[in-house]
């Protein structure tokens, strides 16, 4: 007879599941999104992950969430310019979406009303015990967005998708669905003020010829828990981009779930994690080569000050099917202090014979001839530590494209160094 011990749970853990148990009647949904709902609430009962899972094992969540704030619903949250001039926005204000909405070439509606009548139970649940991120979304989520792009549609104009909070808690999702062919950049805003925990998840279905380019932009106070997900799908012959940067957050892991399923279809991943204070942020990605003759390039940048501590985990997985698939991935990283640091862990998990995949990390100084350099022409040390650190950075925002962007991008890197450099 097995006798299972019962968990004794943190107080972190208590105030999750209590916070489920104080929502639930005004959370919406019907009888099959309570049931995934309750599902996800067993798995949090059973404890938060910690470095004996492996999925977790460089963010002990069980240690590093040490509370969880009650939700606030008197907290008012501040408006913030869109990060592209010209963008359609829309708000995720503390769990809420904005009822009234209407924009040029997409449909839109909110999570809130599929939730109410069960179409979006299939998204809720989870992949597995190490899930934990859609465990807390799935039990506690309010709101958000559903984006319907029609196929062939070139959206002119940025979508920005900006979940905003004012302390206590915030639960947003989103889901994008892009036509074959169509064409679209969203800008995924995340930041707030005031201690709060923010679960945010997001779903892109990337049909075929399709090609979409999605910026996430994390800038949460360091009093802020910021659990995010993105769920990525890509046809054939399509094209997905993902960039994301990470500029704040006391407790940050973004995580990447990326199925190339389409023959010929191409993911980018370009990430910038900056790192102050004492700060843990984790990224990680899990990417499936399904179909032959798929590509993909990671490149990932850091940059580490203080006593901060940053993860970048990459899996590839490439299935026996996926022959001539081209998959490179590489996580370079910057140490400014001694007491911070980085861990990267790229994996490579390979069933085709016939492909071409490598990785890479490396963690290092500045380079002092570097420093010398600049200095021997009459630049003080830290405008030219400033200059080596921005060109480190400013490499992998460059190859964006796109001029407004990486203006925009460049912009929130220089608003940083003012702070931490």
């Amino acid at each position: 007879m097995n006798i299972q011990t019962p968990v004794k749970h943190t107080p972190a853990e208590e105030a999750l599941i209590a916070s489920y148990g104080a929502r639930a009647a005004d959370l919406p949904g019907d009888g099959s999104v309570t049931l995934k709902r309750d599902n996800a609430v067993e798995l949090l009962k059973r404890g938060l992950p910690t470095r004996k899972v492996e999925a977790w094992h460089y963010t002990d969540l069980r240690r590093l969430l040490s509370q969880v704030p009650s939700f606030d619903p008197s907290a008012s949250v501040e408006t913030i310019e869109p990060l592209l001039e010209g963008s359609d926005v829309l708000v995720v204000a503390n769990g809420f979406a904005n009822r009234d909405i209407a924009l040029e070439q997409v449909s839109v509606s909110t999570v809130a009303e599929k939730l109410s009548d069960g179409s979006l139970a299939e998204l809720l649940g989870t992949t597995g015990d190490d899930d934990t991120v859609s465990a807390i979304n799935s039990a506690l989520v309010s709101d958000g967005y559903i984006i319907d792009i029609e196929a062939g549609c070139e959206v002119a104009r940025p979508i920005e998708l900006q979940n905003l909070q004012a302390g206590g808690q915030a639960h947003a999702r989103f889901v994008v669905k892009a036509g074959a062919g169509a064409k679209a950049t969203i800008v995924e805003r995340q930041t707030g003020s005031g201690e709060a925990l923010v679960s945010s998840i997001a779903h892109l279905d990337v049909a075929d010829g399709a090609e979409i380019t999605w910026i996430i932009v994390q800038e949460q106070p360091e009093t802020v828990s910021n659990l995010g997900q993105l769920n990525v799908t890509i046809g054939s012959n399509a094209k997905a981009t993902v960039f994301i940067m990470n500029a704040g957050g006391k407790l940050v892991r973004q995580e990447l779930r990326i199925a190339a399923k389409g023959e010929g279809s191409d993911f980018r991943l370009r990430g910038v994690n900056l790192l102050s204070g004492e700060t843990h942020t984790d990224v990680t990605m899990v990417l499936d080569h399904i179909a032959p003759g798929t590509e993909s390039t990671e490149t990932i940048r850091n940059v580490v000050t203080g006593r901060a501590e940053g993860v970048f985990q990459g899996q590839i997985r490439v299935d026996r099917e996926a022959q001539k698939t081209d998959a490179k991935m590489a996580c370079n990283t910057l140490l400014l202090s001694d007491e911070g640091s980085f861990s990267a862990k790229p994996e490579l998990e390979i069933f085709a014979d016939d492909v071409a995949c490598g990785h890479g990390a490396t963690v290092a100084e500045i380079d002092e001839n570097h420093l010398f350099y600049l200095m021997a022409r009459g630049i003080d040390e830290k405008t030219a530590r400033g200059l080596l650190v921005k060109a480190f950075l400013a490499e992998v925002i460059e190859e964006l494209e796109d001029e407004a962007l990486i203006e925009a991008l460049e912009a929130k890197l220089d608003a940083w160094f003012v702070e931490h450099g």
